[in-house]
């Protein structure tokens, strides 16, 4: 599993690699920008996966957000990361979940005195119909959502989702609503 120690690749704006620092310190103060990713798995019925992540996560514990998000070790190619994250948070295998990228883009979000995000963020989406088994040192809760039920609620809730998530769902929904969710 992750840790405040483990390292974090960082990347200039153009995503290329300048070195590597914890994660702790990468979620210091404003942050420093990292490479990470965020994937977003859709059942048959087209309802998007969301978790609550945990609530001893040092940056917004408890609050709902996209199926995984996480971060590659060094040396790891992105495909492999994806693939990693979602067996260990969600016990889904390549068999369960065909992980494809879409985007990628940087945000920065601060989460009070606490700490912040900085990253140039990979965003991936694939369909399953295996139901997840969750890593309760990651995930709170999870449930299935539709996408309009999801986007009402973004709307008149935004205070529950983490700021990644409501950026890569608004773009997912004006930029790619004609894959989503993938076929399977």
């Amino acid at each position: 599993m992750s840790s405040e120690q483990e390292a974090l690749i960082l990347v200039d704006s153009n995503d290329r690699e300048i070195g590597y620092l914890d994660k702790a310190a990468c979620h210091d103060g404003a942050g420093i920008l990292h490479r990470a990713f965020s994937a977003f798995i859709f059942n048959a019925d087209g309802e998007l996966l969301l978790q609550q992540r945990a609530t001893g996560k040092r940056l917004w514990p408890g609050f709902w957000s996209n199926s995984c998000c996480s971060h590659p070790r060094q040396g790891e190619n992105m495909q492999i990361a994806v693939g990693r994250r979602l067996l260990q948070e969600l016990g889904f295998t390549n068999e369960h979940v065909e992980p494809i990228f879409i985007y990628r883009f940087e945000y920065q979000a601060h989460f009070g005195a606490l700490g912040s995000e900085h990253e140039l963020c990979w965003v991936y989406i694939a369909s399953t119909n295996a139901e997840p088994v969750i890593n309760t040192t990651e995930i709170e809760s999870w449930r299935w959502t539709a996408p309009d039920e999801l986007s009402r609620d973004l709307t008149e809730n935004p205070q529950l989702y983490t700021p990644w998530f409501q950026m890569e769902w608004v773009r997912l929904q004006q930029e790619h609503a004609g894959i989503l969710p993938p076929p399977l």
